[in-house]
This record gives structure tokens, sequence and C-alpha cells, in this order.
């Protein structure tokens, strides 16, 4: 980042897997993180990790459970009533559920920790980052969305419903592909303001696998030993765009973890209509978080 103060992150999902990887390289970069999590067990870890690496590093842990939107709220009205300046919000938690879970408010448990949480969480902090400009915010997406099956645009897609654990990719790809489209149109909605927003796809990575499923643990061990899914590559594309200087003014895009090129995303989210569409029917769901 351009500014001489350490920047102030504010990251979710950095108790694991990229996130992690992806937090320790900023803090090596001089960043203040804020970090969302929901095990103190786990952020107790993530802390000793990065303060391993980084001896002086300044951290921040709120804790916010994102499948419950109540807890969403209440971390991020802590964050804007604390922190006057916010550089970056990177979206990065997210789920894939084997078997169908309704959270606390109702919705799929994907769908709420996916997309709901992130936008609901975006949208308490938008006031700060745009005060706080140039600023960014970085969501994590997935080429998954190009799998989401059949995408209606009403407030039945949040609901919870039968799936089976091959059903599952479906609607994690559903989720991943909102990510893209909510994206988008925010950055639409802030152009002109100094807020870059991107989304990106971070490939595949072993760390976290399929935490769900039992064989996950030797699956990860055998494909880290093959070299495959290296959760370095899908930490760096977060990183470059949180804080490299070449994305500084750069917005509205989806990137590729394999050189951070621009990828064009599945229908409908290339439709402007379709993804105003969406913003308005969010808006309707968490109408009672707003």
């Amino acid at each position: 980042m351009s500014r001489s103060a350490s920047p102030i992150i504010v990251m979710t999902g950095a108790t694991s897997g990229i996130g992690r990887l992806a937090a320790i390289e900023l803090a090596r970069r001089g960043a203040h993180l804020v970090l969302i999590a929901r095990s103190e067990p786990a952020a107790a870890a993530t802390r000793n990790a990065i303060e391993a690496s980084v001896p002086q590093a300044r951290i921040d842990v709120h804790f916010a459970d994102l499948a419950d939107l109540a807890s969403v709220t209440t971390v991020g009205q802590a964050l804007v009533a604390r922190h006057e300046r916010i550089d970056v919000l990177v979206n990065n938690a997210g789920i894939h559920a084997f078997s169908p879970r309704a959270t606390v408010d109702g919705h799929d448990e994907m769908m709420a920790v996916n997309y709901l949480a992130p936008w609901l969480l975006t949208d308490i902090l938008r006031e700060t980052l745009v005060r706080s400009a140039p600023s960014r915010i970085v969501t994590t997406a997935s080429e998954a969305s190009r799998r989401h099956g059949t995408l209606r645009l009403d407030q039945d897609m949040f609901v919870s419903g039968h799936f089976s654990r091959l059903g599952s990719s479906e609607i994690y790809g559903r989720s991943k592909l909102l990510d893209i489209m909510f994206s988008l149109e925010l950055a639409r909605q802030l152009e002109g303001t100094g807020v870059a927003v991107n989304c990106l796809d971070p490939g595949f990575n072993v760390t976290g696998l399929g935490r769900e499923l039992s064989f996950a643990p030797l699956l990860e061990r055998v494909l880290t030993r093959l070299g495959i899914g290296d959760p370095g590559r899908g930490a760096g594309i977060i990183v470059r765009l949180a804080d490299d200087a070449e994305f500084a003014g750069v917005t509205g895009g989806y990137f590729s973890v394999k050189g951070a090129r621009p990828l064009r995303p599945v229908p409908p989210a290339d439709d402007e209509g379709a993804r105003l569409a969406l913003w308005e029917i969010t808006r309707e769901v968490l109408a009672d978080r707003l």
C-alpha cells in the first residue's frame, strides 16, 4: 500500500489454509491485521504462526460466527466503532458442506457463510472503506462457479434444502457465482470513490481440503507429496490484489490464480442487469440486518 502508516487489513478466513498464509505475508509487508475468527483455539494458533514469522506483527482478533448474521452485524459494527480507517477488506472465509444444514436464520449454511455474510460485512464497513480511500475490497470466489446448476434469482435460493454429497458441489458453486456477481456490482456502485473492488479464483488448494470428509487428511498428504494444490499460490493472488501496487487502481475484475490474468465470469455474472437484480434481492433478504 502507498500509505506511510501500516495499512489496516480486515480479513475473514485467516485461521487456516490460504487465508493463514496470506495473513502471514501481509504481516511481513507491514499490515496491521484485524482478523475475524470463529474459533478461539484456531485464532490463537494463527496468531502464533504469524508472530513466529513476523515477531513485530500487529494483530487484533474479533470473534464471529459467519453462519449467524446477527453475529456478523455485531462484529461489523464493532469494527466501525473501533477503526476510523480500514484500508483493505478481504472476504476469504468459506465452507463446502457435504450435507445440508440450516443456519439460525433459516438459510443454507454455504449460502450464508460464503455469500450473505461477506455481503453484509462489506455493507457495514462500506462507509469506512470509502472514507479511507484509496482502499480495496477483495473477495475469494472460485471457478467452481461454472458448475452452479440452474440459478433462479429469488429469495428461495438462500433457503436450506436437500442435496446429496455430490450435489453439494452445485450449491457451493452457486454461492461462489453470487460472490462474483456481488463483487462486480459493488465495483460499479463504488466507481470513482477510490475503492478498488475485485474477486479471485484461488485455484485448487489442498490445505483444508474437504474437511468434512473422513479421508481428507490422507488425500491431502498424498496430493502434497505429489506437488498438487500448493496453497501458496492461492494465498499469493489474495496478497497481490490486497497489497500490490499494480492493482491499486484496478477495480471490477475477476482474476485467476494463474498469473492474475482476468477471467470472464460465467453467465449470468456477466450480465449487469442480473447482478443488480441479485443485489436488490440480497438487500431484501438482509433488510433486518442493515
